[in-house]
């Protein structure tokens, strides 16, 4: 399994996506080698347990480690600076955060201040250019990953590959053509989700050589598996869609904290793709006709500086709260602290975070352009550019106790559902498949 982050290592929801994959594989007895870039300050993963020391040589140096619990993976690391959602002026580099106006900021430059959105019909979406999303050098290390990758294939045993987005496809390409093994690639979103019209084709070009080189394709949904077909031109027979899931909630989550406000939620990536100009839009709305209501936007991204100003704008600057990003017991906090979970995407491939909502008891309201409405039926849905639909569903929720009743019973009856277990399952019979398919490598 080729990945490019995991926790606590997470920049969205393909770490959290990658965790319960492996910890439901490692259920079902499914051993899994899981290749993916070195972890930064390994000293604050203290869930980790290192096997072996880092070597001290050149950039081929990797370490092999496993977490205690998930006695059937095996964790490879290389070093490789794969660090996503930054743009190309910071050379791949993490992103620092400044303060402004008393919050804390992530830029990641200026087109955090000028991007905009269009709204359905308006050929496409604007963003503040191809591929700002990503470090400068970042096809670069996608490169060296891959050759890392091919190395430590050379020494390991394993039936199948399976490589998570974009930037470890090459990787996988690669050693299937070495090894002869059958890949199997899983699409978490794709470049026309993150930057609509305006792609970065390079990006495309490794997607596309990636859905088109493996034996057996996942989505995350059948909107991906849609736009798959239609943008990238893979036969709809050789995708299967395998929704993502939820862990239960465990019982030390901490304890409501009182207030007297309704709070509604935001918790994403503050970028385009999540629709933040939305939720503002809609909280605006929201407030000419309740004023008991705080608005919480929990994340960090190249449009937070944007946000900020716009919330500040409309006047409303004293009623929504940016935390920055969250992570562990402050995310369940702030599920615990919310009456409402909101998700405005514009192009959402699946969606997590509604499910973890649910599973705080939080009822939700989400965009009818996300893979995650197509398995939440007692979920309120609404076109992420009908912000006047989406205030009037908030209000709905906030003023009539027995509808958000409904919805929080009936979401945790379906999140019930959707286990990690069965997705894992299902990935295993793609595995099965795809080796079934198998063109063994040429002597």
């Amino acid at each position: 399994m080729l990945g490019w982050e995991f926790p606590p290592f997470i920049s969205g929801g393909l770490g959290t996506a990658c965790f319960g994959l492996t910890k439901a594989m490692n259920e079902i007895g499914t051993r899994v080698l899981f290749v993916l870039p070195r972890p930064i300050n390994l000293g604050s993963a203290t869930h980790v347990t290192l096997l072996t020391p880092p070597m001290k040589s050149d950039e081929t140096e990797t370490s092999r480690y496993q977490l205690g619990d998930l006695p059937n993976v095996v964790f490879r690391t290389v070093n490789a600076s794969l660090f996503p959602y930054t743009t190309p002026s910071e050379d791949a580099a993490p992103p620092e955060s400044e303060a402004v106006g008393g919050y804390d900021v992530t830029e990641t430059g200026q087109s955090a201040t000028t991007r905009r959105i269009r709204r359905p019909g308006a050929a496409g979406f604007v963003t503040g250019g191809p591929g700002e999303h990503y470090g400068g050098d970042l096809f670069g290390e996608c490169e060296r990953y891959a050759a890392m990758c091919v190395t430590i294939a050379q020494n390991e045993d394993f039936d199948v590959i399976h490589a998570h987005d974009w930037m470890t496809f090459p990787a996988g390409v690669a050693i299937a053509g070495m090894t002869g093994k059958p890949l199997v690639v899983h699409v978490h979103s794709t470049e026309f989700d993150r930057s609509g019209e305006h792609v970065n084709q390079r990006i495309y070009s490794y997607e596309r050589q990636g859905v088109h080189a493996a034996q057996r394709v996942i989505a995350v949904s059948h909107l991906t598996k849609n736009i798959l077909v239609a943008r990238y031109g893979v036969p709809p027979d050789k995708i299967e869609v395998v929704y993502n899931a939820i862990d239960e909630t465990g019982s030390g989550a901490p304890p409501p904290i009182r207030k007297d406000e309704k709070i509604v939620l935001f918790l994403g990536r503050i970028t385009m793709q999540k629709g933040p100009e939305y939720f503002i839009a809609a909280a605006r709305k929201v407030l000419e006709v309740m004023d008991n209501v705080r608005f919480v936007m929990a994340g960090s991204g190249d449009m937070m500086r944007r946000v900020i100003e716009l919330a500040a704008q409309m006047g409303i600057g004293h009623k929504v709260l940016f935390t920055g990003f969250l992570r562990g017991d402050d995310v369940a906090r702030v599920f615990k602290m919310a009456d409402l979970y909101v998700m405005p995407s514009v192009s959402e491939p699946f969606g997590i975070a509604p499910l973890e909502a649910l599973a705080h008891d939080v009822p939700v309201i989400i965009s009818k352009q996300s893979g995650v409405s197509e398995v939440l039926s007692h979920a309120l849905k609404v076109d992420f550019w009908d912000v006047n639909e989406m205030a009037n569903k908030i209000i709905a929720v906030l003023r009539h106790p027995p509808l958000h009743a409904a919805l929080r019973e009936h979401g945790q009856f379906e999140i019930r559902k959707l286990t990690w277990r069965d997705s894992a399952e299902k990935c295993v019979g793609v595995y099965r498949d795809a080796i079934s398919r198998r063109v063994p490598a040429l002597a």
